[in-house]
């Protein structure tokens, strides 16, 4: 970051210009026979430090239980577009009202392996300080990961899931592990993050 703090209009014209269109990012080719829309909520501090919103599953849930992912879901059919999805799932999952994110643009679109989704995510700025209303169902956590420190915790491990051992690309904050579509998703901000000044 620079030593003097952006403001929220600096950071959108910052990164809104390394991102895709959401049209782009539709155009995209991805496997997955589900479509499904995650907002990557992102705000700065009065310091200027960047951080990102996330949430751990229930560990009840059917699919990709206790992982740590973006808010968002399956497109339902009143939904207008994939952004609107990830408006409205974040709404419902972390009380997050759609007016008050301002949404940048789109990253390019990511696969789940096991569960065959494919994942289209949103960035969008909102303000500090917000309070989480958490979805009960749904949601065990929610977090706010300081990107310096997620970026400081990059790593390629060896996790094993479902009996089977693999190495990937992981970000570990506080034992907190995120990996899988979640991580590639990071990545691909963290490299736009930097094309644009703001790591």
């Amino acid at each position: 970051m620079s030593s003097a703090p952006l403001s929220r209009a600096e950071l959108a014209g910052a990164l809104a210009p390394e991102l895709l269109s959401p049209e782009a990012a539709a155009a995209l080719p991805v496997r997955g026979r589900k479509k499904a829309g995650v907002l990557v909520p992102l705000f700065a501090s009065e310091a200027g430090a960047l951080s990102v919103v996330m949430t751990r599953r229930g560990d009840d849930l059917r699919r990709h239980a206790g992982e740590l992912s973006f808010p968002g879901g399956r497109a339902d059919d009143d939904d207008d577009d994939l952004s609107s999805t990830a408006l409205r799932e974040a709404h419902e999952e972390i009380g997050l009202a759609p007016p008050s994110v301002e949404l940048l643009g789109a990253l390019p679109p990511t696969p789940t392996i096991a569960t065959g989704y494919a994942v289209h995510p949103f960035v969008g700025l909102i303000d500090p300080g917000q309070e989480w209303v958490r979805s009960q169902r749904e949601v065990a956590s929610v977090h706010e990961f300081d990107v310096a420190q997620l970026l400081a915790g990059y790593g390629r491990r060896r996790i094993k899931r479902r009996g089977i051992g693999f190495t990937t690309d992981t970000y570990v904050v506080d034992d907190q592990l995120v990996w899988g579509a979640t991580a590639r998703i990071l990545g691909d901000l963290f490299a736009r993050l930097d094309a644009a000044g703001l790591s």
